[in-house]
């Protein structure tokens, strides 16, 4: 049986840029649905299940934020923030109410790809689904079971707290995740707001799991948003 083509759902409602959107999704095999307000995108999400939404926070009847905050009231679709804001504020309340990740306009048409990869990845494993033993991406190999640790042939010695910052970051591998969220998971609801802690300890993951400590490539910074995982 051949495999069902994935159905997006853009709610946009600047016309060029629905357009721009539109032709890229189809000329890569999506299937597209489009709405131009916040009341019609939320009709479409209900009646139509897509399998991602890329949703602009400009609309003109309702802000996207509220948007995204009603649809995670009744559904677990990925939600792509597409937008001209580029406020730290804006990206890390839209993550943190449920949006599965932040693209800032203008951005490239690979770069919108990738994310939606990504996002189909993760919507396709259950909720609390384990990760597959070994992650392994460039020259970073971790044996999740074993809770080893390699970069290339050498195996990389972590801290207690260094292994469970790792392993947090490769249960999200591929989006990005907030500092507030990152604290929480690692540390516990009581440090959400110690971000020092995390500036500390992804600095000691990066000298010793990057080739360039000082230019990362798998562990990348969200500028005043958070981090990112590298999973390609």
């Amino acid at each position: 049986m051949a495999a069902s083509v994935p159905l997006v759902l853009l709610i946009e409602d600047e016309p060029q840029m629905r357009r721009f959107l539109r032709a890229t999704l189809r000329a890569h095999g999506y299937q597209v649905v489009e709405a131009g307000s916040a009341r019609e995108g939320l009709a479409q999400v209900a009646g139509r299940n897509p399998e991602v939404i890329l949703l602009d926070l400009g609309l003109p009847d309702r802000d996207g934020l509220e948007v995204t905050r009603e649809i995670r009231r009744f559904a677990t679709i990925p939600i792509i923030v597409i937008s001209a804001r580029g406020q730290e504020h804006d990206k890390v309340t839209a993550l943190d109410l449920g949006a599965d990740d932040y693209l800032t306009k203008p951005f490239g048409a690979s770069e919108l790809l990738a994310r939606i990869r990504v996002a189909l990845r993760h919507s396709a494993s259950p909720p609390g689904t384990p990760p597959q033993p070994v992650f392994q991406v460039g020259e970073l190999r971790v044996d999740l079971e074993r809770r080893q640790v390699f970069r290339g042939t050498e195996e990389a010695h972590l801290t207690p707290t260094e292994y469970k910052l790792l392993a947090a970051l490769i249960r999200h591998a591929g989006r990005v995740i907030t500092h507030r969220q990152l604290l929480q998971e690692v540390w516990g609801p009581n440090y959400v707001g110690q971000s020092h802690y995390l500036r500390v300890y992804m600095a000691q993951l990066r000298h010793k799991l990057e080739s360039d400590p000082a230019r990362p490539r798998l562990l990348t910074t969200e500028p005043g948003v958070g981090y990112r995982l590298r999973d390609v």
